[in-house]
């Protein structure tokens, strides 16, 4: 009796076809039958019931199946404890960030624990905050990089990386340069070009607007910051920012105003469910480490 005969048995079990095993184990369907048949000469009894159009166990498949399954998490449960004294991961963790946001320590610690643990596969992609929210909260994602206004969700474990006021950028010339800490009423009495919806620095300045009782003429959104920049220089609104991506602007064209009355932080930070992987909770260590002030 070989662990690859288990595995293709318990695989027609559940599938309840040798065509769909044969697919989920990638190999052969002669290959799966013949190594069933194979574990049936060794137990001495008939596993899979052939005789229908769909692959049934007999009563002795049945029995076999409890005990088929016990040893093979066993097998991993064994390869699990060894990996562990040895310190090896394996595994897949899928990493989420904000769009737009290009941020290197994240990059700097996910090339450290790729070095670190090559056995461990990497998937990286861009939502917007509210998204990647809701996919850590569903477990379709190990770790994000988000935006929040004032504080990351409470009912997620969080490591904060920065908090800043929001600004305006506005082109050389504006009004609103006359005034050193335009008010939030200042801003809105022109068009505004900003983040979209879903994105932390928007919730922000959405809901200041909201307490204010003031409403924002969004003339235009773009998901990056230098874009949103880059159309505020053209005179198609004013950029609503934070403070980290309006020092991005190297343009001398467009001047950096803070705004006056709006005192709820934009917040980056590192989001995690609390039930953690090994994998997870050793990039993490690296995320500590990368975001660590030098």
């Amino acid at each position: 009796m070989e662990l690859r005969q288990l595995e293709y048995f318990v695989a027609v079990a559940e599938e309840a076809s040798f065509t769909r095993a044969a697919e989920r184990v990638n190999i052969s369907q002669s290959g799966v039958s013949a190594q069933i048949r194979q574990l049936e000469r060794d137990l001495g009894a008939t596993l899979i019931d052939r005789s229908g159009r769909v692959a049934t166990l007999t009563t002795a498949g049945e029995a076999a199946l409890v005990h088929a399954r016990a040893a093979l998490a066993a097998v991993d449960a064994a390869r699990d404890a060894v990996d562990d004294v040895n310190g090896l991961l394996r595994g897949r963790l899928v990493i989420g960030m904000v769009t737009a946001c290009t941020v290197v320590a994240l990059f700097d610690a996910l090339a450290a624990f790729h070095a670190a643990h090559p056995g461990v596969e990497l998937a990286l992609y861009e939502e917007t905050s509210d998204r990647l929210i809701d996919a850590v909260r569903r477990g379709s994602t190990d770790m994000a990089l988000i935006g929040a206004a004032g504080a990351p969700p409470e009912d997620l474990d969080a490591f904060t990386i920065v908090q800043e006021r929001l600004v305006v950028a506005v082109p050389v010339g504006h009004p609103l340069t006359k005034r050193r800490r335009p008010s939030l009423r200042d801003v809105v009495a022109h068009p505004v070009v900003c983040l979209p919806s879903g994105t932390g620095i928007r919730t922000v300045f959405d809901r200041a607007c909201a307490a204010e009782g003031v409403d924002a003429d969004i003339a235009l959104e773009a998901s990056a910051p230098r874009a949103v920049m880059d159309l505020a220089v053209r005179g198609l609104g004013i950029a609503v920012l934070s403070e980290t991506t309006a020092a991005l602007n190297n343009d001398d064209r467009l001047r950096v105003l803070e705004i006056a009355d709006v005192d709820a932080l934009a917040v980056l930070a590192l989001v995690w469910s609390a039930t953690q992987s090994p994998a997870l909770h050793t990039l993490l260590l690296h995320s500590h480490a990368a975001f660590a002030p030098s």
